[in-house]
């Protein structure tokens, strides 16, 4: 059973910084592109940042600048540092993974969410 557990959410004034961590847990898979997204009150769904297995990286406009996506194979952990962080950010964020499996099977994997609030 795979499971994704995020960890490092939390409460921080505006200007302040949270660090974000998201673990896969099992086995007999290997991990292609991990992301965080995040859901604000009455909003949709949104993509914050992605992370390729080759480290590269895209994110979503608002965050640029501010957030950093990272990723450690050898521990299928993907992070999100959260720099200059403003009440709009408040939001809670859900990791997600690409998973491929030793049939070539692909599966999509979210983990539980994490809150993060943001006080102006």
């Amino acid at each position: 059973q795979v499971q994704l557990v995020e960890s490092g959410g939390g409460l921080v004034q505006a200007g302040g910084s949270l660090r974000l961590s998201c673990a896969a847990s099992g086995s007999g898979f290997s991990i292609n592109s991990m992301a965080w997204y995040r859901q604000a009150p009455g909003k949709q769904r949104e993509l914050v940042a992605t992370i390729s297995n080759d480290g590269s990286t895209n994110y979503a406009g608002s965050v640029k600048g501010r957030f950093t996506i990272s990723r450690d194979n050898a521990e299928n952990t993907v992070y999100l540092q959260m720099n200059s962080l403003k009440p709009e950010d408040t939001a809670v964020y859900y990791c997600n993974a690409g998973l491929i499996w030793g049939g070539g099977n692909t599966q999509d994997r979210w983990g539980q969410g994490t809150l993060v609030t943001v006080s102006s």
